[in-house]
């Protein structure tokens, strides 16, 4: 992930993620979190997504499926038809019993015509069985979207994916059914002064990005990067040490936390999960379903309250919280949940 911000002189960072609710509170809870320094997005459930545009799904990498039900997984379908023909892996991550459930989608449409494509479309699926252990399968379009072997995968503190900027962890809770939580943690975030750059007559460029690269990676501070107002250009080309533009030209900071939580019981293992996961994250979206003077219909129906999901983020001080995922039997009332999830958040 480009997570590389130039910036004029002393000012705040510029996010690296963007998040954008797909659809209203009272509609399926799609979240979908750009890439800002790079062609790329991941999304969080993939019911309706039919509010997204094609241009903005086609940068989807990677799918995290809380759980199988309608309002969370339907659309799954519409990524399909957009990403067939394309060369591209899509990952899609969720609870057991996914792998089966993505085939059964696949195995629904006829795919006699898959040999006229230039490129392979693949279809990378891993479900969490456990905090520590997942299993994964792969389905090509071009052998007609026919399984392939399943493999088990370790996935130790339930690490999904681990690149060098950024990781995804995920845990199990219930909901009557698994439902997995998420959490996206940007594991560094790497400014460059702009004024500084300027002051040392360096040029801004793609270099850049293999400045932030080699920051991701830990390189060594004796490694050269090469200097250059393109990759492909020579003039004013020079060699500088990892370690001296490090110091004169880049602050390195902690990065941005956001995390996922929806549909889950009020139970005490669900808010203990939920507040280890969750703890001093920056951004939280959590459900809302009911309100607390429907709190046994929350109950029975494996859902939060907006007190309860305001106490959780508060005990897990959080730094911002979203709610999503209101019952439409509120649709009169959205101010009023409101005010009830932020009295908890902030009493």
């Amino acid at each position: 992930m480009e997570s590389l911000c130039v910036l004029d002189g002393e000012k705040d960072m510029r996010p690296s993620f963007q998040t954008h609710l797909a659809n209203g509170v009272f509609e399926d809870p799609v979240l979908y979190v750009d890439f800002v320094f790079e062609r790329r997005a991941l999304l969080f459930d993939a019911g309706n997504l039919r509010n997204l545009a094609t241009r903005k799904l086609l940068r989807v990498s990677d799918v995290m499926i809380s759980h199988a039900h309608m309002d969370h997984f339907a659309d799954f379908d519409w990524l399909l038809r957009l990403m067939v023909g394309r060369h591209k892996t899509l990952r899609v991550f969720g609870p057991i019993g996914l792998i089966q459930r993505i085939g059964h989608k696949l195995g629904a449409y006829s795919w006699n015509l898959v040999h006229n494509y230039r490129d392979d479309f693949v279809v990378a699926v891993t479900e969490v069985i456990s905090d520590s252990k997942a299993r994964r399968s792969c389905f090509h379009c071009r052998h007609g979207f026919q399984q392939q072997s399943e493999d088990f995968v370790d996935i130790r503190g339930g690490v999904i994916i681990d690149e060098p900027a950024f990781r995804v962890r995920t845990a199990i809770f219930e909901h009557d059914i698994p439902c997995l939580g998420y959490c996206l943690e940007e594991k560094q975030h790497v400014n460059v002064w702009k004024n500084r750059l300027e002051d040392l007559k360096l040029p801004a460029g793609p270099w850049l990005r293999d400045l932030k690269q080699a920051v991701f990676e830990s390189k060594s501070d004796d490694m050269l990067i090469r200097v250059g107002w393109a990759a492909d250009t020579l003039a004013d080309e020079r060699f500088l040490p990892l370690g001296m533009l490090k110091k004169a030209i880049l602050r390195v900071v902690p990065g941005q936390r956001i995390d996922c939580l929806v549909d889950i019981n009020n139970n005490e293992p669900n808010r203990n999960k939920a507040v280890a996961m969750f703890r001093e994250c920056d951004l939280l979206f959590i459900e809302c379903a009911f309100m607390q003077e429907h709190s046994a219909i929350a109950a029975r129906r494996n859902h939060l309250t907006a007190h309860q999901a305001g106490s959780i983020a508060k005990t897990a001080r959080v730094k911002r919280l979203i709610p999503v995922h209101f019952s439409p039997r509120y649709s009169d009332r959205e101010q009023a949940l409101r005010a009830e999830v932020d009295a908890a958040f902030n009493m």
